[in-house]
């Protein structure tokens, strides 16, 4: 199982350090997300300084992009990073695409599919030199000059990694994409019994076989060395727990478990209310256990396995804290387990 560490970065240009330092710690792949900050460059600048660490988008907002600018941002990573980049897209919900991003939202999945066959049209026209011809419903290109024709990357192109939640959405992955990029809100339970059932029939549909899809899982951690670190940490915790369950869309991730019903729709008119700090309230020790990771680096990472072995490929766990001293000591934790 590979180990990847998450980049929670204030100024692109920390990202120099930070993705030096997880290298040299030996962590197989950088992370960085669509936050506060653009998910592309902080790779860009970590490219050029690393040599060896795999540098994913876990994620970029597709819909908030369109294929071409996608296709030239992640080819031109893939040259700096000489073959390093994985580019993990995913769709968003609808509110954030129309409102924080003023781009359309119609059909996910059917759109999502586009776009990737859209991306590995363009990539293919850049490879053979032949004619770009690519006509959907959502995505149209047909201009391709020598001018903006960069020609074939040495390096091949990028794989793509795919995030989805809902069971259509999670079966497109397994039909289109190299990997599966599981939602933060998981769970053992949840893999086993609504995720990796509905990727196995997407890529039995594919043709393909359960090893030409990578599945990569994002497992949130609350670490500390003392009681008191903790505690602390909580906080950032809870706060994304309840963004994240007062999503509607991520409510079967609850059901899964029975608390759905008795959760989610509270959380989620709380966050209308603005009640942000009272939310974390409405999760008790049990529900927080369930899809978090707590303790030292040690029990977190036995958490982990008990997660995670048997069924994931990669794992990035999420530190909100953005501690890196108990990142590496989770690392290698993991990696004595694991050996």
């Amino acid at each position: 199982m590979k180990i990847d560490a998450g980049m929670l970065i204030g100024n692109p240009r920390d990202a120099i350090a930070l993705a030096q330092r997880l290298e040299e710690a030996g962590f197989d792949g950088a992370c960085t997300f669509e936050g506060p900050h653009e998910p592309f460059i902080p790779l860009a600048v970590a490219a050029t300084y690393t040599k060896k660490i795999e540098l994913l988008t876990t994620i970029a907002v597709a819909f908030a992009r369109n294929p071409m600018t996608v296709a030239n941002t992640a080819y031109d990573l893939q040259l700096l990073s000489e073959g390093r980049f994985i580019l993990g897209l995913g769709p968003q919900i609808k509110p954030h695409i129309e409102k924080r991003y003023s781009m359309p939202w119609s059909k996910p999945i059917a759109r999502m599919r586009e776009f990737v066959a859209a991306l590995h049209a363009i990539w293919d026209s850049w490879e053979t030199g032949e004619r770009l011809d690519f006509r959907g419903e959502f995505y149209t290109h047909t201009i391709m000059g020598p001018a903006f024709n960069p020609g074939p990357n040495p390096f091949g192109k990028p794989k793509v990694f795919l995030a989805g939640f809902g069971e259509k959405m999670v079966g497109t992955v397994g039909e289109i994409a190299d990997g599966f990029m599981v939602h933060p809100i998981n769970s053992r339970k949840f893999l086993e019994e609504y995720s990796l059932p509905a990727l196995n029939a997407g890529i039995e549909r594919s043709g393909r076989s359960a090893k030409d899809v990578e599945k990569w899982c994002q497992v949130i951690t609350c670490m500390g060395n003392t009681p008191e670190q903790i505690e602390q940490n909580k906080v950032w915790v809870f706060r994304q727990l309840a963004f994240y369950m007062s999503t509607p869309a991520y409510k079967p991730a609850l059901d899964v478990h029975g608390w759905g019903d008795d959760i989610q729709p509270v959380l989620n008119r709380m966050s209308k209310e603005g009640k942000w700090e009272e939310m974390g309230e409405i999760i008790t020790d049990e529900v927080f256990r369930t899809f978090v990771a707590i303790g030292t680096p040690e029990e977190v990472a036995d958490q982990i396995i008990d997660r995670c072995d048997g069924l994931i490929d990669r794992v990035s766990p999420a530190d909100y804290s953005s501690n890196v001293d108990l990142q590496v000591q989770l690392l290698q934790a993991l990696k004595k387990r694991l050996n």
